[in-house]
């Protein structure tokens, strides 16, 4: 009987400091989740810019180079480019915790042998993932149409980076704190909408007087899109070193609420 128990014995499951794999698990989840309704997740965002550019393409006209240098269209397409990658990356993040939450299968998660991290974490990642898939094709279709030189790719990769993974972690919070869809309809209307149509994505800041000018560059919309199209054109309208700093404390601060308000359990089972 003594051998039989020391040859049974129940041990604990060790995954180290991080269990890889339930982190990629959740991950390749997510991914799977976005990929299954392409249509809707990535060509929709690439026809709504491209309606955008047509439609304020032929209102403004492009006879003009005085858009820090460059043609109307050249100057606006990285900036309706960047507006989908924030945007696609904040409605991943939410809608995954809401519908888990709304659907009770949140509990697969909680359930599951991963931390708090590796929750946030795997999530954020997979809305960062689907903004830059997002990013590749819009890139792909828009260089097709639009005159768009690559300057600086590494910047593109950069604020492509921090814009996502910010707007990822403000999903994730949204989604923690939204009991139906109609709450997180309000953060899209009165903050993220706002703020990107504010942040210099269809104009230079240069034109504005300088009290609104102070105001955009307090907008972190403003410092993720001017530095995308940084990335492009070689030209911005507010200082790239400055952006990257303020957009990584950021980024730090926002994943950092996202772990600590999925950890403490904030509104998970409302």
């Amino acid at each position: 009987m003594v051998e039989l128990n020391k040859k049974y014995q129940i041990g604990v499951k060790r995954f180290g400091l991080i269990n890889w794999i339930g982190f990629k698990s959740l991950w390749l989840k997510e991914c799977n989740r976005f990929i299954v309704v392409w249509q809707q997740t990535l060509l929709s965002p690439l026809v709504s810019s491209l309606l955008f550019l047509s439609v304020l393409s032929l209102a403004l006209g492009n006879n003009r180079d005085d858009v820090l240098g460059y043609s109307f269209v050249s100057f606006l397409a990285p900036g309706l480019i960047a507006m989908s990658i924030l945007t696609q990356s904040f409605s991943h993040s939410v809608s995954s915790l809401m519908i888990s939450k709304i659907q009770g299968n949140i509990v697969d998660m909680l359930y599951a042998p991963l931390s708090a991290l590796e929750v946030s974490m795997a999530i954020i990642l997979a809305a960062i993932t689907r903004s830059f898939l997002i990013a590749i094709i819009s890139i792909a279709v828009f260089s097709l149409i639009v005159e768009m030189p690559i300057n600086k790719f590494s910047y593109i990769l950069i604020f492509s980076f921090l814009g996502s993974f910010i707007l990822g972690s403000l999903g994730f919070i949204t989604g923690l704190w939204a009991e139906k869809f109609d709450h997180t309809a309000t953060i899209t209307n009165f903050v993220i909408t706002p703020l990107s149509f504010l942040s210099g994505a269809f104009y230079s800041i240069e034109k504005l007087p300088e009290f609104f000018q102070t105001i955009s560059h307090i907008n972190p919309f403003f410092y993720m899109i001017d530095g995308f199209r940084y990335g492009f054109l070689g030209v911005s309208d507010g200082s790239i070193k400055i952006g990257i700093i303020y957009l990584t404390f950021l980024s730090l601060v926002m994943g950092f609420i996202a772990y600590y308000l999925y950890k403490v359990g904030y509104k998970i089972k409302s």
